[in-house]
């Protein structure tokens, strides 16, 4: 069985970085037929995409554009996000996501429990 396990959020001033990680257990990562992502929903707020990281190909949302990385550790099936330049706006609860493609051609998603991160002066 899938698990996505999420660390290393917390409580950090503007202008400061943080990185958050996520480890992976029951499959590798490494795989065109797996794409690894992070998400984020700030109280009151809907849940939305910051990050994802396929074979060979990573995509940003506009807002952490040049201020975030997305990487991954295949042998140690982890995803990483670097976060840079961190804003108050940046303040969520940081969720990592992985697509997996099933025998059926169909997509499945597994979600993390989610982590803190906290950007306040």
């Amino acid at each position: 069985q899938v698990q996505v396990v999420e660390s290393g959020g917390g409580l950090v001033q503007p202008g400061g970085s943080l990185r958050l990680s996520c480890a992976v257990s029951g499959t590798g990562i490494d795989s065109n037929s797996k794409i690894m992502a992070w998400y984020r929903q700030p109280v009151g707020q809907q849940r939305s995409f910051v990050a994802n990281i396929g074979y060979h190909t990573s995509n940003y949302a506009d807002s952490v554009q040049g201020r975030f990385t997305i990487s991954k550790d295949n042998a140690k099936s982890t995803v990483y996000l670097q976060m840079n330049k961190l804003k108050p706006d940046d303040t969520a609860v940081y969720y990592c996501n992985a697509k997996i493609l099933g025998t059926d051609l169909k997509w499945n998603d597994y979600w993390g429990q989610g982590t803190q991160v906290s950007v306040v002066a």
